[in-house]
């Protein structure tokens, strides 16, 4: 994997946030292309419960400043950077007062989603293409994880389908079982249509549950690994029968070699 350019994109990364399936994965597998001579670049939010101090975030004037448009409202974008230690990995964090400077992740202080999640979701995939644009750096791969992240691959398909700058850059997701109880807004189906998006390719949102909102990403992927043991027969069967190239299960201990392969033999 030598030079290729892999751009990942994540709801939540170790060490920056508490050890889980999702935020493990998020840093082992770049961790893996950075060993082997890839050059990469690390997305996620930058939740509130984040330690700015410790793990010494700081923004970066030259691509903050910018203005998204989330439902026909103005959002200004925020960009942070932080280096995970002796791994020479950068990490860019996708800030905004308005929907990241809450203690949390997803849910208030009772265990319930944030009603706002949905946008904040549209806010990160904007803000991360929008910044990869500044920045001028063409991945040849966005590797997708966590459902926080999971509809950079919608606006990947729509939104920014005609960016040059991506038009040889392919979308892996990974799925994993971690989920939410409920749905988001049911609003944010027509949220992300204000943007152009046609109803046909998003129809899924409509009931914007966890499974469906993977589901919308899968449909939207250029591939799909399926990231833990335990995934949902729904899901699994959804995966199987999409047509897109998958690589099932791998244990953490073999999945180097694996997604390596993959990578190679199904996405470049």
């Amino acid at each position: 994997m030598e030079d290729k350019r892999i751009l990942y994109v994540s709801s939540e990364v170790v060490p920056y946030l508490a050890e889980n399936e999702v935020s493990m994965m998020s840093y082992d597998v770049p961790k893996m292309i950075n060993d082997q001579g890839g050059q990469i670049r690390i997305f996620m939010p930058r939740y509130g419960n984040i330690n700015e101090r410790r793990h010494q975030l700081h923004e970066v004037i030259r691509l903050s400043g910018m203005n998204l448009v989330v439902n026909d409202l103005d959002m200004p974008l925020i960009i942070k950077v932080a280096s995970i230690p002796k791994e020479r990995i950068q990490v860019y964090f996708i800030d905004n007062d308005e929907y990241f400077k809450r203690k949390a992740t997803f849910t208030d202080e009772d265990g319930k989603l944030y009603s706002d999640n949905d946008e904040r979701a549209i806010f990160f995939a904007k803000g991360v293409v929008e910044t990869v644009k500044k920045l001028n750096w063409v991945p040849d791969i966005i590797h997708v994880h966590g459902w926080m992240a999971s509809l950079l691959p919608v606006y990947m398909k729509h939104f920014y389908k005609n960016e040059a700058l991506f038009s040889n850059t392919k979308v892996v997701t990974s799925v994993y079982a971690q989920s939410f109880e409920g749905n988001l807004d049911l609003e944010l189906i027509n949220k992300v249509k204000f943007d152009e998006i046609p109803h046909d390719a998003i129809a899924e949102l409509a009931q914007p549950n966890y499974e469906n909102i993977i589901k919308t990403a899968v449909i939207h992927s250029d591939a799909v690994i399926i990231a833990s043991e335990s995934l949902s027969p729904s899901l699994t069967k959804f995966i199987e029968s999409s047509n897109k190239p998958f690589l099932p299960f791998v244990p953490k201990d073999e999945f180097a070699e694996h997604y390596t392969n993959f990578y190679k033999n199904s996405v470049l």
